[in-house]
């Protein structure tokens, strides 16, 4: 028991769990607890899976007496009068700027040039010092150690909603922020405590989520102690779903955790934490939860509406290119850090086989560039052999309009969403960026996709980096894809709004292609107005002119991401903890795949298996 002992050791600092649960994929299920400074152990799976709400957050509690709540409260106001100094900060820094081009004058257009500029340089190094206050202000604490940032800090907003939670996704680019300025505690905790949050209870409608799904969001709540109305205990308590809204499962937050998990080990060079007997089974879980075989024939994983960034309807259930490119990511990540050990061939073995054909059907099937385009364009249709040319049965007609003339004779990109009879030939940013950022998309493809950020730059970028996606939907196509949405109206939120969040990973897939001045010009955009407009959530109208009609102030990872886009422009090899680089094995294994005709031939005899 010493070696299991030692492995199943609590979270630096203060004790925060009463109790900790490991689950294994194959075998019953550890019960790991701590008494006296003793562990003892219980294995006993249907125990841990069957446990009511309640028990759970008993495993999430911390004993902390009353006067640790207060001290949590004035952590609280100190933050809220941090950004309320910085908001106010903000007008008199510009009012200076104002006034010293006014003393300066304009006698000589060379002096002015200059002084502009001295002006430029100090807005971004004063923007950057804003940015790092704002982001430290958004920290939260759980038994006095910080474990997230929350998602927006406005201490003017009046309907904060969720957005005083620690989301996964928001938390990403904070983590990647600190990972950046040498600050490894607060990404340890996180990847740590939301690891104990994986799903294994019942949460919404008496149904249960799949076991190995990590929430959305959670907070930390203060409640009265069993037994001692005088004294109070911190609980974190997460949301799967069953409170957001459209009541839908988030399938990214995995997948991000995955390749936060990576980023941590690949910055700091502390291993331990990966190598943890629970990190590697929640690893195991996330896999086994996207590996799972069901009814779908592709090899991209099927999910709903609003079940990543875009949390809202906006047409983009099935195979969405955002999930694709996480998934891919996440599996090469997963892939590099699970411990060889012979329990794990079976799952090593899937994985293998996922990450081929994944990268073969989208590279194929999800590519567009006025080649395809004009392939597309002279589709037949109704082909019933192995071997069709066009295999979903996509109609000629479904090309819109608009793409006919917005596509470039340079450049191309991989499109939203791919299902029989439908291609959703709508750009998004994300699932593109981190198509490059992870490899799913080739060397060409992925240089074709900067040409495009090139080509497009009034319609990608226009006054505030970067838009979520191109086109918006209008008319009749907005009301019955969207239900009608009032927040998602045409270039608005998740309907063609744009997002300074998205400015990193913008930033991570142009250090990976050697185009570094494309990520430094959206900076520079993005430095005339993020700060002065409060680091505003996003931005609505075709070119984000105006901040976003319910667009969150001081959001977090709006200031985030800025700050990960400014690190890496400083030092460029730091993005190596993010990239996928493939190995020489798999891209040996693509290219048989690809020699052997990716339009596919009928396969006789047992399904062949690439193991790596």
């Amino acid at each position: 028991m010493a070696a299991s002992e030692a492995a199943l050791r609590l979270l630096p600092g203060a004790a925060p769990f009463k109790f900790h649960v490991y689950r294994n994929l194959r075998s019953a299920s550890l019960l790991s607890f701590q008494k006296d400074g003793h562990y003892g152990s219980i294995s006993h799976s249907d125990r841990i899976f069957g446990e009511e709400r309640g028990s759970r957050l008993n495993s999430l509690r911390c004993n902390c007496i009353g006067a640790e709540s207060a001290r949590e409260a004035s952590r609280e106001g100190a933050s809220k009068r941090m950004v309320n100094d910085v908001a106010k900060d903000l007008d008199n820094r510009r009012l200076e700027a104002s006034q010293h081009l006014t003393m300066e004058g304009v006698r000589y257009n060379n002096e002015l040039e200059s002084d502009t500029a001295a002006i430029g340089v100090t807005d971004a190094n004063s923007s950057e010092d804003e940015a790092w206050n704002l982001l430290r202000s958004s920290m939260v604490y759980y038994c006095g150690n910080p474990v997230g940032t929350i998602a927006a800090n406005d201490p003017n907003d009046s309907c904060i909603l969720n957005y005083d939670q620690v989301f996964i996704r928001d938390f990403v680019p904070s983590g990647i922020a600190f990972l950046l300025k040498g600050e490894y505690e607060i990404v340890r905790n996180f990847i740590l405590h939301t690891l104990q949050l994986q799903s294994w209870e019942k949460t919404i409608d008496c149904h249960s989520p799949g076991q190995g799904l990590m929430p959305a969001s959670f907070k930390v709540r203060v409640v009265p102690l069993d037994g001692d109305d005088s004294a109070t205990e911190e609980v974190l308590d997460p949301d799967f779903g069953e409170a957001a809204i459209g009541r839908v499962a988030p399938v990214d937050s995995g997948l991000w955790w995955i390749i936060l998990l990576r980023a941590y080990g690949k910055s700091t060079g502390d291993l331990s934490v990966q190598q943890r007997i629970d990190v590697q089974t929640g690893i195991k879980m996330i896999l086994k939860l996207c590996l799972a075989d069901g009814f779908d024939m592709f090899p991209t994983l099927l999910v709903t509406d609003g079940s990543c960034m875009i949390d809202r309807r906006m047409g983009i259930h099935g195979h969405p290119l955002e999930i694709q490119s996480l998934f891919y990511s996440a599996l090469l990540c997963a892939r590099e850090m699970l411990a060889p050990e012979e329990a794990s061939a079976d799952l090593m073995r899937a994985l293998n086989n996922r990450l081929v054909a994944l990268s073969i059907h989208i590279r194929e099937y999800y590519w567009i560039d006025m080649k395809k385009l004009n392939e597309i364009y002279r589709y037949k249709t109704e082909e019933y052999s192995f071997d069709a040319v066009n295999k979903f049965n996509i109609y000629p007609d479904q090309i819109p309009p608009w793409l006919v003339d917005w596509m470039p004779h340079r450049g191309g990109y991989l499109i939203g969403n791919l299902q029989p009879a439908h291609m959703d030939f709508r750009f998004f940013s994300l699932g593109n960026l981190w198509a490059i950022v992870c490899g799913l998309a080739t060397t060409q493809q992925s240089l074709a996709i900067l040409d495009l950020f090139e080509a497009k730059w009034s319609d990608l970028v226009g006054s505030m980096p970067l838009k979520i996606c191109y086109p918006a939907l209008e008319g009749e196509e907005w009301r019955i894809i969207t239900g009608s949405d009032p927040k998602n109206t045409p270039w608005s939120y998740h309907n063609g709004g744009s997002w300074p969040t998205l400015l990193w990973q913008l930033t991570v897939a142009c250090i990976k292609m050697n185009r570094p001045e494309i990520a430094e010009r959206a900076i520079k955009v993005a430095e005339k107005r993020v700060s002065k407009d409060k680091w505003a959530e996003y931005y609505d109208t075709k070119g984000a002119r105006f901040i976003g009609k319910q667009a969150r102030l001081f959001q977090t990872w709006s200031i985030a991401g800025y700050l990960v886009a400014k690190l890496l422009m400083e030092n460029p090899s730091a993005a190596d903890m993010l990239i996928n680089v493939e190995d020489a094995e798999l891209l040996n294994v693509f290219s048989c795949a690809l020699t052997a005709n990716p339009r596919g031939k009928r396969r006789k005899g047992p399904k062949q298996s690439f193991i790596i």
